[in-house]
């Protein structure tokens, strides 16, 4: 099919040189965030790691265009490279005509320029892609640059990115000047389901489609994301490739090719194919957090589970900020509803205050000084928690468990405090009835 046909005007999934348009998704967006956390960090160095086609050159280039202006930055790809074109590249990038004959002078060249830029309080920004190709001189070399110093701050920034792990390649003796100075080490992750639908409909709107839901529709997205893992550089292939299979619209189903897919960089399963050994489906995971250091991890294999001050709790999180009885999660089918129940300090998901709420994967739900991540790869559908999609009797059960818990609690003559109760148990005047 050509690009007319489906109403477009250009070619929508480049896949040489800069897109026609960049959607971010998830794990996109919290890489860029890592890079700018580890700009600001003393150490300044950063590791980015995602298989093949999974957007890395995108965010480093985002990352370097986001620079200030006096700020130097270079870009080099690593792979093959000795010392002399590794440094000769980046010294072009930094605005220097060379003229020098030996690697140690170039070398002595990148040392004093960064050492001008860093006692300016600029450090030059060099990134290398793919740095576990690098020759062993060339690494050797980047060893020395990443050592320099004035006074507490280091000379030159680093971020290196590749196509696998890269702690492999810092651990031996000899790479420890590069791995102590790490202060980030970010592995990239791949769309879900309704990332990849919005990620091709923003691509087909860029190339002039005004319906890009009758070239994809819903169910070919999903074949789409499905074929390339989720990762953009792959979906884009695919999704081209079916166009161009595709005699009428919109583009069937059976135009999807499956091509054989990267490792990830983490060793880990891809969260659309997350599963437990024995085949069943993983269940969601909380992540409890305080000052951004991982307290406990929950695995929510119940119905409900009841989170707040008191020792009663699914999970006890003993601070002031927090009510005795604060929130409840209630699991239907695959789907997680959150309740707050009527807490003194309230219950914020990804910053914004709630009171019923749908949870889905990566949500970061903040109560106090606390942070609890939930983790579902399955749930990426944020549906209404009074919708057709709700079992309003699973809820009521929830309910009635906390009145149960609660009428418990002071059969004992445990201290409950007014504000702490659901809202359920208040009458219109606001007071406990």
């Amino acid at each position: 099919m050509d690009l007319a046909t489906a109403g477009l005007k250009l070619q929508p999934f480049r896949t040489h040189g800069r897109p026609l348009s960049i959607h971010d998704y998830a794990s996109h967006r919290q890489a860029l965030k890592a890079l700018h956390e580890a700009l600001s960090d003393q150490r300044g160095l950063a590791l980015l790691q995602g298989p093949s086609l999974s957007g890395k050159s995108t965010i480093v280039r985002r990352f370097a265009e986001a620079q200030e202006n006096d700020r130097s930055v270079a870009i080099v790809d690593g792979k093959g490279l000795n010392t002399t074109v590794l440094l000769e590249s980046a010294l072009g990038q930094f605005g220097y005509e060379l003229d020098c004959d030996s690697a140690n002078e170039l070398l002595g060249m990148l040392r004093v320029f960064a050492l001008q830029q860093a006692t300016s309080r600029r450090p030059p920004l060099l990134v290398v892609e793919n740095v576990h190709a690098l020759n062993r001189s060339a690494l050797r070399a980047l060893c020395e640059l990443a050592e320099l110093r004035v006074r507490r701050t280091f000379a030159l920034i680093l971020v290196l990115a590749s196509d696998r792990a890269l702690q492999p390649l810092l651990a031996p003796r000899e790479m420890s000047r590069i791995a102590r100075r790490v202060a980030v080490d970010f592995h990239l992750g791949p769309m879900q389901a309704e990332e990849a639908r919005d990620y091709l409909h923003e691509k087909l709107r860029a190339a002039g489609s005004l319906a890009p839901g009758l070239v994809f529709p819903g169910p070919v997205c999903n074949e789409l994301w499905r074929a390339s893992g989720g990762w953009p550089g792959i979906l884009d292939r695919v999704a081209l490739l079916a166009l161009a299979r595709a005699e009428t619209l919109p583009v069937p189903g059976s135009a999807v090719e499956r091509p054989a897919l990267p490792p990830a960089t983490r060793d880990e399963t891809p969260a659309r194919q997350a599963e437990q050994p024995d085949g069943s489906p993983e269940t969601p995971k909380l992540v409890l957090s305080h000052d951004g250091k991982t307290i406990e991890t929950v695995h929510f294999e119940k119905p409900r589970l009841l989170i707040g001050r008191s020792e009663h709790n699914d999970l006890c999180i003993d601070s002031r900020f927090i009510s005795r009885h604060h929130v409840l999660l209630a699991r239907n089918d695959s789907a997680t509803f959150l309740m707050d129940l009527n807490s003194t300090n309230g219950t914020f998901v990804n910053s914004r205050r709630v009171s019923n709420y749908v949870l889905v994967h990566d949500d970061v739900v903040s109560l106090g000084h606390y942070r609890i991540k939930f983790s579902d790869p399955h749930a990426t559908r944020r549906t209404s928690p009074y919708g057709q999609e709700v079992a309003d009797t699973s809820i009521m059960r929830t309910l009635d468990d906390m009145r149960s818990l609660l009428a418990a609690e002071n059969t004992l003559e445990l201290h409950i405090d007014h504000d702490d109760l659901p809202a359920t148990g208040r009458g219109q005047s606001g007071q406990p009835q």
